[in-house]
């Protein structure tokens, strides 16, 4: 992943880095149009002064004629004669040289020399450039000193400079934080100027506000069909219970009980829907601690009509007791669909419930699912390529329970055919 910083800091870097860049790239301009000029100037007044002592000495060769110029050391020769003239100095031909020795005391000086040579005179001058070669350590702390100061200097203007540019952003980000926190939008536009932050508030509002009325129009609408349905539902239950309480015929009777299997389970249903138009985070138990294989049981006799004549087998496996701290109509939602899929999609074989270690699995001998789209079930309006029909919402609200309540569902293919839907109560015994 690319590595993302925060703006703020983008830009004090960026500012940093750039004062920084720009002090540097003068200094180093500096130090070398400096020594380029001086080593140039040098280089010139040393040839032109060692053309005027030759000129001197031609025009007054007596050995006790003394040249004026002091800032210089001069020596010459004629022609071939190296008796006086320093042994290092013989190897140079014509020109200006750079020379580095141990002076009378003992110490490491630079100079100049500057040579010539024609058919009559060696020419010698050498210049001294001990403090030149100071100045330039000199200018060069000088320097490296101003670029740390500007770098410096550079930072704290781009610290200032980037709170000041980022305060409307800071605060803008602030505010959403703490409208998301609360669950309840606050208008944003009002505290920002009309510019490009105040730009983005506004879009903000404008897109909180139509979300709100669509999520409270969702909400009032599942209230009301939840409420709506509970009284026809109560009306077919008692109606049901009186019925069941006659003397009928065991045909008539049986047919009563799945008509009040199926009203409990619409009950279930629209509690489970209620819950999940509410705004809460996390799902209300009311103390409630639900046996999760009793729920099973109670699911596997009503999902039963999903099998008609078909020659499939349901059985339930307890292998030890599972409770869970939610309302017994939660799990049995979400018990309901993942054990009434395996009963439609599996034409012949078995369907095995077991519970146990924290979960519920169900096992089946169905078409079964690719590896690849088992996450993708879970998602609204996805279904699977099987000849069943479906709306692909049964898995969604089996997901949405899970986020409630912090419970984990999934879904993978068997090894022997088939697939295996698991809901895992206690995340802390979650197989990998």
């Amino acid at each position: 992943m690319r590595h993302r910083r925060k703006l703020r800091s983008r830009i004090i870097i960026s500012f940093a880095l750039f004062g920084l860049g720009l002090t540097a790239l003068f200094a180093a301009a500096t130090i070398y149009l400096r020594l380029r000029m001086e080593d140039q100037l040098i280089n010139d007044t040393l040839s032109r002064e060692l053309r005027h002592f030759v000129d001197f000495k031609r025009e007054y060769p007596q050995p006790d004629a003394r040249w004026s110029m002091s800032l210089f050391e001069a020596q010459i020769v004629r022609a071939g004669r190296t008796a006086t003239v320093p042994f290092a100095w013989q190897k140079y031909d014509g020109g200006v040289y750079d020379v580095e020795d141990v002076g009378r005391d003992s110490r490491q000086r630079a100079y100049k020399l500057a040579v010539y040579k024609d058919d009559d005179f060696w020419a010698y001058l050498r210049f001294d450039v001990s403090s030149q070669k100071l100045s330039e350590r000199q200018l060069l702390v000088i320097l490296g000193t101003s670029v740390v100061v500007f770098g410096l200097l550079s930072l704290v203007i781009g610290v200032w400079l980037s709170s000041r540019v980022m305060s409307p952003v800071v605060d803008l980000s602030r505010r959403v934080r703490a409208m998301s926190t609360s669950g309840r939008p606050v208008a944003l536009r009002p505290h920002f100027v009309d510019d490009e932050v105040g730009q983005v508030a506004a879009a903000l509002d404008d897109y909180s506000t139509r979300l709100t009325h669509l999520v409270e129009r969702d909400r009032e609408f599942n209230a009301d069909v939840s409420h709506e349905l509970r009284t026809p539902l109560a009306v077919i239950a008692s109606t049901t219970e009186l019925l069941l309480g006659q003397d009928l015929p065991d045909k008539t009777r049986e047919r009563l009980r799945r008509i009040e299997r199926a009203v409990r389970q619409s009950t279930e249903l629209t509690d489970a829907l209620l819950l999940l138009s509410r705004s809460e985070r996390q799902g209300p138990t009311d103390g409630e601690s639900t046996d999760v294989a009793r729920v099973a049981e109670q699911v596997i006799d009503i999902s039963r009509p999903h099998l008609g004549t078909k020659p499939v087998q349901a059985r339930l496996e307890v292998e030890e007791p599972v409770t869970t701290a939610a309302p017994s109509s939660v799990v049995a939602v979400a018990l309901t669909n993942l054990i009434s899929n395996a009963f439609k999609y599996t034409q012949q074989g078995e369907v095995v419930v077991i519970v146990g270690h924290g979960r519920v699995a169900v096992e089946d001998t169905g078409p079964g699912i690719a590896a690849e789209d088992a996450e993708r079930l879970f998602v609204r309006g996805e279904r699977g390529t099987t000849a069943v029909k479906g709306a692909g919402l049964g898995l969604a609200i089996v997901r949405r329970l899970c986020d409630l309540y912090g419970w984990s569902v999934s879904l993978a293919p068997r090894p022997q055919g088939g697939a295996v839907a698991v809901l895992q109560f206690d995340r802390s015994r979650e197989q990998i």
